[in-house]
């Protein structure tokens, strides 16, 4: 297996290939909370992101020292594995240059992506990408920083496919309860439970947007909070149905209790895992020509369909056969 084409290389053109994230973006604004998210990702692995928040975990008055919290927390010794981001102030919010500033100045090199809440529009968040390449070069920041943003106004949905298209977006995420609430009392609040946010036609039609945008650039779709975080069959049944009716491909937790049942709704199953394994491995041996596999033709289009499939296996930290994981994802870092 060393000696042949690896599946990246074989199966996509240059730039082709989609951005490869954890599948949960966990999101915390209490200390507390923050520090046991940091000590279970120690524990776990880079299995999922952690989002520290500045614009919803920053009292009204304290967000200076809320910041210093944050730098504290991103530059300690239990960000080992480099993949803890922070979400600043939207960018018409009086905070917003102060955050950038603040957190680009004190922890830009720790930081793994930025996230921009609510622009009100593809030229807003332009702006605010103008602003945070501008801290960037400022105070000299090297490593390329990632930027995420939130879909949860009517002009942003409304330019959500160039919003996708921008090169310094690399993950779209759908703000559930800031979208229903745009609609001023249009969209009931049952729209907010587990069984609605599937159902309304409004939000089915945001969601679908959403994930068609980001997959039509390459981007990564990340799937909206389930706020009932006690029900651990609410949480699973929201991922399942966001991983494989909606598209998604990562979705938000709000508690440490939801991270594992994400992960679990998201990994593949082992029958899944073996048959892409069993259709790559014959691909590969016939150089990625077609092939017949149980009655069925396959060829590069399936291919990258079970390829995909393997990397989330392997992003959810299934156990992958040795020969398969050294020969296929050992030039990446491992998720455990």
């Amino acid at each position: 297996m060393s000696t042949s084409i690896h599946p990246a290389d074989a199966l996509f053109e240059e730039g082709q290939a989609p951005v490869v994230l954890p599948v949960v973006d966990h999101y915390c604004g209490v200390e507390a909370r923050m520090l046991k998210s940091l000590e279970l990702q120690a524990q776990m692995g880079p299995v999922f992101d952690i989002t520290l928040d500045c614009e919803d975990g920053a009292p009204v008055g304290g967000e200076a020292e809320h910041m210093l919290l944050v730098l504290h927390l991103l530059n300690g010794a239990l960000n080992a594995h480099g993949r803890v981001g922070v979400r600043v102030h939207p960018f018409n919010h009086p905070s917003f240059e102060a955050d950038v500033e603040a957190v680009i100045a004190g922890g830009g090199e720790k930081l793994a992506y930025l996230m921009i809440p609510k622009p009100e529009g593809l030229d807003d968040l332009r702006r605010a990408i103008a602003f945070i390449d501008d801290s960037l070069r400022r105070h000299h920041i090297r490593k390329p920083l990632p930027l995420h943003t939130l879909i949860e106004t009517h002009g942003a949905l409304r330019d959500v496919m160039a919003i996708a298209a921008h090169p310094r977006i690399e993950s779209l995420s759908f703000g559930l309860m800031d979208f229903v609430s745009a609609h001023r009392g249009a969209i009931p609040r049952s729209a907010l439970t587990v069984e609605g946010q599937f159902t309304h036609p409004l939000v089915q039609r945001a969601k679908l947007d959403i994930a068609a945008a980001a997959h039509g650039h390459a981007k990564t779709p990340s799937h909206c909070v389930v706020t009932e975080f006690k029900s651990q069959r609410a949480i699973q049944s929201a991922a399942e149905r966001a991983a494989r009716e909606f598209g998604y491909t990562r979705m938000w937790s709000i508690h440490p209790n939801q991270i594992q049942p994400i992960i679990d709704a998201f990994a593949p199953s082992v029958a899944e895992i073996d048959e892409a394994i069993d259709i790559l491995l014959a691909a590969q041996a016939a150089q990625w020509a077609p092939i017949q596999h149980r009655d069925m033709l396959h060829d590069r289009a399936s291919y990258r369909l079970f390829w995909h499939l393997l990397q989330r296996a392997h992003r959810t930290g299934q156990n992958l056969p040795s020969e398969v994981d050294q020969a296929w994802f050992a030039r990446e870092p491992s998720p455990l």
